[in-house]
């Protein structure tokens, strides 16, 4: 269980959990340091008992007959010769990859403390408001997005969608603050996120990655990572909203159903829809989507929806997606290439006005139309 959090890093901070992650860490390096030393006693036992063996074996094959006592000492000497390469070998393997393991955990301690505001503004119509946003990765030579410019009231759904690459994921990181924008503002309740107490800013976002993770345990444990005293009901509540309480409900032993490493043992979009579930325990002020629902049928993408809609009227919805029908219902939509702005509006302004929008929404509906007729 400790190697499946840590290999989740992104999610325990999305869910707000990283002095849980911390724990886990200080666990795994404190147990890894255990079982090299125990490695190293059984190694150097084995040698000593090697020896040993060896010895008696040269003393006890007759003194007097020196060839056979050569041959026999040949014999025992060379697997102890064997070992000790072998042994040789295995711990330089060990030593390199714990240089570099090092070298690495160095640099994540090296990295500054992130900075933290004090503000818990008060709720405000305005919502989520980008003032000519621009962000570069550390040694990036361009931006990813460039001079990103809109805003949305409390209650409204936000949609990004352009090719792969073109600064959709990192927009929407922007909003909890997970990444600090190069130039411009970021502001959520008319407030720039870098003034705001990041704890409060990202009890208040709910995010679903791309790729949906679940952890070893029950659904009702899984869900219990986003608001730990979560009841029943509200359980219940958020699965019904994300369309999942339909197979949960199904299964024989309903909420106390295994959910294997990774959630294996469910389909791909059964796997989206109770990480969608998870982020709407919390009953977030902001929901974001990242792609999340790429593994949904159109029926139950738009049931989806509309459930979001009608359950949590005052969430502000953040929705990115490779499909236009999935933001067809959106208050503004964000056309994003390389970075950059194409076109913002409506499902049907875009249809009008940006020829890059157009161009995805006729080549989505001509596969659409030919995978009905095939």
């Amino acid at each position: 269980n400790a190697k499946e959090k840590m290999q989740a890093p992104s999610l325990l901070h999305i869910l707000g959990t990283d002095n849980y992650g911390r724990d886990v860490f200080s666990r795994v390096v404190k147990g890894a340091g255990t079982s090299f030393l125990i490695a190293l006693a059984v190694v150097a036992i084995g040698c000593v008992f090697g020896i040993l063996i060896g010895s008696l074996c040269g003393y006890f094959g007759g003194l007097a007959d020196l060839i056979l006592m050569r041959i026999c000492d040949t014999i025992t000497a060379f697997p102890a010769i064997l070992l000790a390469l072998v042994v040789l070998a295995n711990l330089i393997v060990i030593f390199t990859k714990a240089l570099a393991s090092a070298n690495r955990v160095s640099e994540i301690f090296a990295l500054p403390s992130e900075e933290n505001g004090s503000l818990v503004p008060e709720s405000s119509t305005s919502e989520i408001e980008f003032r000519g946003v621009s962000f570069a990765y550390e040694g990036a030579g361009d931006s990813s997005v460039k001079e990103l410019s809109f805003s949305v009231k409390k209650g409204e759904m936000l949609g990004f969608i352009g090719g792969t690459g073109s600064g959709k994921s990192t927009a929407a990181a922007l909003i909890p603050c997970f990444y600090k924008a190069t130039q411009g503002q970021v502001l959520v309740r008319d407030t720039d996120v870098l003034d705001w107490n990041k704890e409060e800013l990202r009890r208040i976002v709910g995010s679903v990655p791309q790729k949906a993770v679940l952890f070893t345990g029950t659904v009702r444990d899984n869900l219990r990572w986003q608001k730990a005293d979560a009841s029943d009901e509200e359980i219940i509540s958020a699965l019904k909203t994300a369309q999942a309480w339909e197979f949960v409900s199904a299964f024989p032993e309903g909420l106390d159903r295994h959910i294997a490493q990774g959630g294996r043992n469910l389909s791909g979009g059964q796997r989206q829809r109770l990480a969608i579930a998870r982020a709407l325990v919390g009953k977030p002020e902001i929901l974001i989507l990242d792609d999340s629902t790429s593994a949904l049928d159109y029926a139950t993408d738009l049931a989806l929806r509309k459930a979001l809609k009608t359950d949590l009227p005052d969430t502000t919805v953040v929705m990115i997606s490779q499909r236009t029908t999935s933001l067809k219902d959106a208050d503004l939509i964000v056309v994003l290439e390389d970075g950059e702005t194409a076109g913002k509006g409506t499902h049907q302004e875009l249809l009008e006005s940006c020829q890059v929008y157009r161009e995805i929404y006729q080549s989505q509906m001509n596969e659409r139309e030919g995978s009905e007729n095939a």
